[in-house]
């Protein structure tokens, strides 16, 4: 019996840099790393907003939306009466697939050294199947990043990206910067943000393909993710096929109560 999984992820620290620039980022590292080892990681609650403010100097609306991510990530719980409680089991988790984490920060959370084993960029008219995911026409031309992640130098994801050609808005796009993460290439030159994922997540078995890409062997059951990113205005903009080696992550989803 097979059983599928449909995951929604938000890039909410992407979208807040947008707005409130490098300063939401940065308090966001601060406190989180301050949780995670500094002076707040021996603690069960958190300081007020006011005193933690005080702390940066800054405002208490910024700390209060840094707060909100942070809770909506799962690293904090607020509640009125109570403050503002640490959730340190949840910092112990090291990767998770509710989360939007880019492939080398999730090698690198796991442990692992990533680096980059194969890499092909191409352009080609899109087949039925992609078309009706982005909702674009069959002779649409489709760029695709195909490429695996290693994690101390042995295969550990094996990914495609697409998104549509007509996508892009600059004049000149550097497709050597598709070697990168493609967030950076679709902000960039498409001028367009992945706001938030729906993933279906299905266990799989390898393949002779998958075999080769991800040096296992065929039979052995893995992850395979097939994801559609949308932007804040609810536009398809890139469809992802993500397989990830047996033994390498230990796949966590934080549900909480709604």
């Amino acid at each position: 019996m097979t059983y599928n999984v449909l995951l929604i992820k938000f890039n909410i620290r992407e979208v807040k840099m947008s707005e409130k620039q490098q300063l939401y980022k940065t308090i966001i590292e601060q406190l989180l790393n301050e949780i995670q080892t500094g002076k707040y990681s021996k603690l069960q609650k958190l300081p007020p907003e006011v005193e933690i403010a005080e702390d940066y100097g800054v405002s208490r609306t910024l700390i209060r939306d840094c707060l909100m991510t942070l809770e909506q990530e799962g690293i904090i719980t607020r509640k009125l009466g109570v403050g503002t409680v640490i959730n340190k089991h949840v910092l112990d988790v090291v990767t998770r697939m509710d989360l939007e984490v880019e492939f080398f920060d999730m090698v690198a959370q796991a442990g692992y050294k990533p680096g980059i084993a194969f890499i092909n960029i191409n352009e080609a008219v899109t087949d039925e199947a992609v078309a009706k995911k982005l909702l674009i026409n069959k002779s649409d031309l489709l760029v695709s990043v195909e490429k695996v992640i290693t994690a101390d130098g042995k295969p550990a994801i094996y990914c495609t990206d697409y998104f549509p050609k007509k996508l892009i808005t600059h004049k000149s796009p550097d497709y050597e910067m598709l070697k990168k993460p493609i967030f950076d290439f679709l902000k960039k030159f498409c001028n367009l943000e992945v706001y938030m994922d729906l993933t279906e997540v299905k266990a799989i078995n390898v393949d002779k393909t998958l075999a080769e890409k991800l040096d296992a062997k065929e039979g052995t059951p893995i992850i395979f993710m097939d994801e559609i990113g949308y932007s804040f205005k609810g536009k398809p903009i890139l469809h992802s096929k993500e397989y990830y080696a047996d033994g390498i992550f230990k796949q966590t989803v934080l549900r909480k109560k709604i």
